[in-house]
């Protein structure tokens, strides 16, 4: 039998996931949204057979095996605790929570219930991240000692007022948004065990409409706007592996980067999609690439991998049911979201004190 799934939120990431079920053979059978209308609308727009005003409402459906979670930072854990309690596998929007406390709760409610818990880290799931990751199972790569990841912008704010530009809703701005590149980095070489951060966030821009991106959401004239633009810093492990981050909504760049250089005792690395001046994904060139040593010469090889105009999210969505069917091992663990939530809680601690932060 078909796993089934619910959806809770109606924004435009449902498509990915719906899509990505669908693909792994999951049957969606309702979508919540507290914008009952929004719910409706999703539904006949996916070919959901029911839609709910409530959660409660989707949550009491008898043959429910599983709900994705889609909606603001600030919900994804009480959503998600609330799944788990009442006995679903939970596949969770980025970033896992609004802080490690938060994902910490999440962790234990999903072992308690004996549920799986993944999140949509959707970045490992694109065809570079998955080649890349063979040549390091491989032991091409060899340990990777130092990696710099990058998700920078140069006019992306994402509106302006509303929750994403909302502390109290988001968590923060672009680094709690836009963590994908610092979990890649971080997947690439194993997940090691951070010691401390130091890091400065900036926010020169973060009231400048001329920053604003040609994605999110609609401006709410007296909404708030209090998270920074940028943060850049340095994340040092126990293993002494180091981490360099640079994330931006608006920052004085060329274009938009998305992207992990690492360096290997073998070999070096290259992940990476450029965006146009537009944006948008229908202009972004791919790249991933090995850097060697052969026979006393410098050595670039191009990996080639097929196109992915949703940057894995669907592979992602796809491998949550493959893993509540027990035929693909999990992209992402609890545990590894706790770890990342952690560094990100660091790294705002140390921009705010002006100090490194151990952890």
């Amino acid at each position: 039998m078909s796993t089934k799934v619910g959806i809770i939120g109606a924004g435009g990431m449902l498509r990915y996931h719906a899509a990505g079920f669908k693909s792994a053979g999951a049957e969606i059978i309702a979508v919540a949204d507290m914008n009952a209308e929004a719910a409706k609308k999703a539904a006949g727009r996916e070919g959901i057979p029911q839609h709910f005003g409530s959660v409660e409402e989707l949550l009491k459906l008898p043959d429910l095996d599983a709900v994705s979670v889609i909606v603001p930072n600030k919900y994804h854990a009480p959503l998600a605790i609330q799944a788990l309690k009442a006995g679903k596998h939970v596949f969770c929007e980025k970033p896992p929570a609004m802080n490690a406390k938060e994902a910490l709760a999440m962790q234990a409610a999903a072992k308690a219930a004996k549920k799986t818990l993944m999140f949509n880290f959707n970045n490992r799931a694109r065809p570079e991240s998955y080649a890349m990751m063979d040549y390091v199972a491989q032991g091409v790569v060899g340990r990777i000692n130092s990696a710099q990841a990058k998700w920078i912008r140069r006019t992306g704010i994402p509106g302006f007022g509303g929750w994403f530009t909302t502390k109290a809703l988001s968590g923060g701005g672009p680094l709690i948004d836009l963590l994908h590149m610092l979990d890649l980095a971080m997947f690439f070489m194993g997940y090691p065990e951070p010691e401390y951060v130091m890091a400065q966030t900036f926010s020169d821009f973060i009231q400048d409409k001329g920053f604003k991106g040609p994605w999110g959401i609609p401006d709410v004239a007296k909404g708030v706007t209090d998270v920074e633009n940028a943060c850049h810093g340095m994340i040092k492990f126990k293993s002494g592996q180091v981490v360099t981050l640079q994330i931006s909504w608006a920052e004085m760049i060329k274009r938009e980067e998305v992207s992990v250089t690492f360096q290997g005792t073998k070999a070096g690395g290259l992940v990476q999609r450029l965006f146009g001046s537009d944006g948008l994904d229908t202009t972004a060139i791919d790249a991933c690439e090995l850097y060697v040593q052969e026979n006393g010469r410098s050595v670039n090889r191009s990996i080639v991998v097929p196109p992915d105009e949703s940057m894995g999210r669907l592979r992602s969505a796809t491998n949550f049911i493959r893993t509540v069917e027990g035929t693909e091992a999990p992209l992402n663990t609890p545990d590894q979201a706790v770890a990342l939530m952690k560094i990100i809680d660091a790294t705002y601690k140390s921009a705010a004190t002006g100090k490194p932060v151990k952890i």
